[in-house]
């Protein structure tokens, strides 16, 4: 059965919904934030959204309005960044899904398209939910942590921003808002022990957001976009879309 958007449901559908198997509810969460040159500010939104639609194709499930903005104070050099201190962020969707608890729901995925900056925080608003809300279970889906081994097998370099990866997830998604001409690559410097890629084996996890170095020479990136490949975004967001199905039937 497919899902459905919580949008488009009036409130009888959701009862309806609820007495008939309290279906997963998935709030997908970004930004709005610099992406570079060549691709839109609401990429990371993009993203998460475009995993949560793909997986209510196919899966009994509801999707919820998606939050637009997360803590990008690390990208504010550059207009059209709109930054939420993190604090917010928590009880905003703390509240959100609180509210639909009340409503009789009981199981929710948070779909993260922001990256590291947003899972600090997403992990406090799933360890208040299991606190306050016992009866409710939740879970995070994070993309970024759920391809680390078709990332490696697609050739992607390492995660940066605005990178193939994501260049690469747009171009099979949205290639009508990725803009190839402007692309330039910028390959981000190796740091000693702080690393924000799951594939490295050196990663610290220890991640303070910083201002990008130069973001006016770079454009605000960091990596090289012009190795994306639609065909290969094709293959990485099947598997994270599987993935994600998987999250949802175990729950």
């Amino acid at each position: 059965m497919k899902g459905f958007r919580l949008t488009e449901m009036t409130w009888e559908d959701v009862e309806e919904v609820v007495s008939g198997g309290d279906p997963v509810v998935l709030l997908p969460v970004g930004s709005t934030e610099q992406h570079g040159r060549h691709l839109p500010l609401g990429t990371d939104s993009f993203v998460a959204i475009d995993l949560a639609e793909r997986a209510a194709a196919s899966v009994r499930v509801v999707v919820a309005p998606p939050l637009w903005y997360g803590m990008s104070s690390h990208h504010m050099m550059l207009p059209g960044t709109v930054t939420v201190r993190p604090e917010i962020l928590l009880e905003f969707v703390y509240d959100a899904v609180r509210s639909l608890a009340l409503g009789g729901f009981s199981r929710f995925v948070l779909v993260n398209g922001h990256r590291i900056a947003n899972l600090p925080w997403m992990q406090l608003v799933c360890e208040r939910v299991q606190r306050e809300m016992p009866r409710c279970r939740i879970e995070i889906f994070d993309p970024a942590y759920m391809s680390t081994d078709v990332a490696g097998e697609l050739g992607f370099g390492p995660v940066g921003h605005a990178e193939e990866i994501e260049t690469s997830h747009l171009l099979a998604s949205s290639p009508d808002l990725v803009d190839m001409e402007k692309a330039e690559d910028h390959p981000e410097e190796e740091t000693h022990l702080y690393r924000v890629d799951p594939r490295e084996p050196g990663d610290s996890l220890v991640y303070v957001p910083r201002p990008i170095d130069s973001p006016r020479l770079t454009g605000g990136v960091k990596g090289s976009p012009t190795k994306a490949d639609p065909e290969k975004g094709e293959i990485y967001r099947d598997h994270l879309t599987r993935r994600l199905v998987d999250v949802i039937e175990r729950m």
